[in-house]
């Protein structure tokens, strides 16, 4: 069975992958090794390893198996491009999104000069979407990279947001999700950065997603922006999304 995410941007997660290694800002307080560590005290057998990169090839059918159309965040708990994952499983990874049509997959990577040295060794089906991590303003190159891909949608995941990102070129772009970082040493984010980019998503006709101001207690800060919640997708998915969330 898929696991059900409370990430409000997806429906399922699918980790083929788990465990990751820091590389930049926006990973210092990193949800996910919080979660391993804490799933290997459980004595979850897929994170006996910790937060170290484990590749699981026992999972890499899962979505074969699921009859109902899904939006699936692949590897929520890695980065598929990071380096310690050889690119034949990556390829196997595409291999079984190629071979559902019925879902749609939804990649981020912090990694994307990775991605773009080995996009074009990928097959790039409608299903699968591809994104990136920006953080701040630091990392723009990694809007550049994904642009140069054969995504037939790309997406970007302005999360944890940690300073204003002004100047954001949108082109080529299909979908801009912002968010605040949570958990117990998050960093702040400011109404006027995130107003700042609804503007310019505006300006340049992307939709444009807020999933949360986060905090240490990130339900009772909600996800409200001018009294009102903004769950924008690409064309063709809200309705598609749904429905996906009504067959969990």
């Amino acid at each position: 069975m898929p696991t059900t995410s409370k990430i409000e941007w997806t429906g399922s997660t699918w980790n083929p992958i788990t465990g990751c290694t820091k590389i930049s800002a926006g990973c210092v307080n990193c949800y996910a090794e919080r979660m391993a560590h804490r799933l290997q005290a459980m004595g979850s057998p897929n994170y006996r390893n910790g937060f170290k990169v484990t590749l699981h090839h026992k999972a890499l059918e899962t979505p074969l198996k699921w009859r109902k159309p899904r939006v699936v965040f692949v590897n929520s708990m890695s980065d598929l491009f990071h380096k310690n994952v050889p690119f034949d499983f990556i390829s196997q990874v595409f291999d079984v999104m190629c071979r559902a049509p019925a879902h749609v997959f939804q990649m981020l990577t912090k990694r994307s000069h990775r991605l773009l040295k080995l996009e074009a060794r990928l097959p790039w089906p409608e299903n699968i979407w591809m994104g990136v991590t920006v953080e701040n303003s630091h990392y723009y190159n990694r809007i550049d990279d994904l642009r140069m891909t054969a995504a037939a949608t790309k997406f970007l995941s302005l999360e944890p947001l940690l300073e204003p990102l002004p100047d954001l070129d949108l082109a080529g772009i299909d979908w801009v999700i912002v968010g605040g970082e949570s958990g117990p040493h998050a960093r702040p984010i400011r109404r006027e950065w995130v107003l700042q980019i609804l503007r310019q998503c505006r300006e340049q006709q992307v939709p444009f997603f807020f999933k949360q101001w986060g905090g240490v207690n990130k339900k009772r800060a909600g996800r409200l922006l001018n009294g009102k919640t903004y769950d924008e997708v690409p064309a063709g998915l809200q309705d598609f999304q749904l429905q996906s969330r009504l067959a969990l």
